[in-house]
């Protein structure tokens, strides 16, 4: 407990940040899903306060997931009731417990870091155009929504565009306050002041819309915002009209098969998504930790069983969240505890002071997160990596624009995936030439998939050359190739051209034809 608490100075003032982006997007993700409100914080709760207490990442924030929201409003469409589906998420929760205990963490481990990077940038653009209608002060769609094509059949441009036709002065100047705020606050100047350490950005950005607001309400009523333009979380006159509030999964629904193909579907998407953010919190990391990702599976298994029970929505280990947390300077895991403390403390005792928070405010807030993700400095690095790696950085981009996370990532690992292979079929053989004799050098693993490359190699040897193959350095050479050279051997007698073999190891010798010169 005391090693929690070691680096509170940091960690409560950037739980105070998450809960101010984390609250908006509970309601948001909840709106989106067709679900109740409270949902959403039910779930950001348990992701905080559960997760974080469990899990062995430090930095990583879990809750509601927009990439799950379209499972989610389908599945509640499909199932009885929202009861039934919440026996979906404590199945769910279930088979992610066996998924870690089954070690299926390692899957993280296969994940290119241009695709991780560009997983990132695309978050982080996917803040700036997704919040830019709530900058402008255009709140028709929920703030929880990052997928490509959206609810009212526009998509992230053509809303974007549409955004300006509604355009509000007084969340425009808020925004703009709140804007200058945050910059003020990355100078050298305020960042050496202590107090200024203390109290974080966000949270006087959050003040400021607020006070901003009702002076616009007492004296420029024109500017001022209400309704749809200011954060709605479901107020409740006491702590016991909360806990009536959250519906109980419905065990009788075991049987249903829906029921169980929602469960898995979960289990498999909402596991994932954690992996993807585990790996991506981690390369943000200014300590460069690495999270145990089989013990992350079991508390996400956890974390999905307990918000099931109390009626919340599924829960993952959430990027947007996680890299706020880390701009916001946490240190370790008590930032998302408490900012889990704070959801469960708002909802029950302060939420029509929230009530009074400025959407346009919230927006800067996601905008700045946002842009530290996806600076260009990202995209010059990537460049000058060469294409091997700038492509699949760019591609996961677009892709995850384009589409969602999930999907995105899947395109991403493809293209990743193919310069991976390309790269390793250029470095598993080595070829060169010197005037009328030939170097074949096989390196530490040469696979099937070399065929084509070996193919290649043998039949650009012209007649009445020599030929080396040095198979000293290489642990492993697949029969298709050693098939491939021995035929190469065989038809070298008539073709004019001498064949060595230099072998690694004696059992390498009976492998190749007989009719070569074998040196040792």
């Amino acid at each position: 407990m005391k090693n929690l608490f070691r680096n509170a100075g940091a960690d409560i003032p950037a739980s105070i940040v998450v809960f101010l982006v984390a609250l908006p997007l509970c309601l948001g993700v909840a709106v989106a899903s067709d679900a109740a409100p409270v949902t959403g914080i039910v779930a950001g709760i348990i992701g905080g306060i559960v997760i974080g207490a469990l899990s062995g990442s430090q930095l990583s924030v879990s809750g509601p997931a927009a990439g799950l929201t379209a499972i989610v409003a389908g599945a509640i469409g499909k199932l009885d009731s929202y009861s039934v589906f919440l026996l979906s998420v404590v199945l769910a929760g279930g088979l992610q417990l066996l998924f870690g205990f089954l070690k299926a963490g390692m899957i993280g481990e296969f994940i290119p870091n241009a695709v991780i990077k560009g997983m990132l940038a695309a978050i982080g653009l996917i803040l700036i155009l997704k919040q830019l209608p709530h900058f402008v002060g255009y709140d028709a769609d929920p703030e929880g929504d990052e997928t490509f094509i959206q609810p009212d059949n526009q998509n992230t441009f053509s809303e974007l565009l549409n955004a300006f036709n509604y355009i509000s002065a007084g969340a425009i100047i808020i925004a703009l306050i709140a804007t200058a705020i945050l910059l003020v606050y990355e100078t050298k100047t305020i960042k050496q002041q202590r107090i200024f350490q203390l109290i974080p950005g966000p949270l006087i950005v959050v003040a400021a819309g607020i006070g901003v607001n009702q002076l616009f309400l007492q004296s420029f009523p024109q500017f001022a915002l209400s309704g749809d333009h200011l954060v709605k979380l479901d107020v409740f006159d006491k702590p016991t009209d909360f806990v009536a509030a959250l519906p109980s999964p419905s065990f009788a629904g075991i049987t249903n098969a829906q029921v169980w193909i929602t469960a898995i579907t979960l289990a498999i998407v909402a596991s994932l998504e954690t992996l993807l953010s585990i790996e991506a919190v981690d390369k943000i990391d200014p300590q460069k930790r690495i999270s145990p990702t089989n013990r992350e599976l079991k508390a996400q298994g956890v974390g999905n069983i307990v918000s099931g029970m109390l009626g919340g929505l599924p829960v993952t280990s959430v990027i947007v969240r996680s890299s706020a947390n880390v701009s916001a300077g946490a240190k370790s895991k008590l930032s998302s505890i408490m900012h889990g403390i704070l959801l469960m403390l708002s909802v029950l005792f302060f939420a029509d002071y929230l009530n009074l928070i400025p959407k346009a405010s919230l927006a800067a807030i996601l905008i700045f997160t946002g842009y530290k993700l996806a600076k260009i400095k990202l995209f010059t690095e990537h460049y000058r990596k060469g294409w091997d790696q700038f492509l699949p950085f760019i591609i996961t981009v677009i892709a995850i624009l384009l589409s969602d996370l999930l999907i995105g990532i899947l395109i991403g690992m493809v293209v990743g995936m193919y310069f991976v292979l390309r790269s390793n079929f250029k470095s598993a053989i080595f070829f060169i030439k010197d005037e009328h004799r030939y170097l074949i050098r096989f390196r530490k693993e040469v696979s099937f998939l070399n065929k084509a490359l070996m193919k290649g190699i043998l039949e650009s040897i012209p007649d009445g050359t020599s030929v080396l193959v040095d198979a000293t350095k290489s642990d492993f050479i697949d029969r298709d190739i050693i098939d491939m050279v021995n035929d190469f051997i065989i038809n070298a007698e008539t073709r004019g051209i001498k064949v060595y073999i230099k072998f690694s190891n004696s059992a390498s010798k009976s492998f190749f034809h007989d009719n070569k010169m074998v040196i040792d």
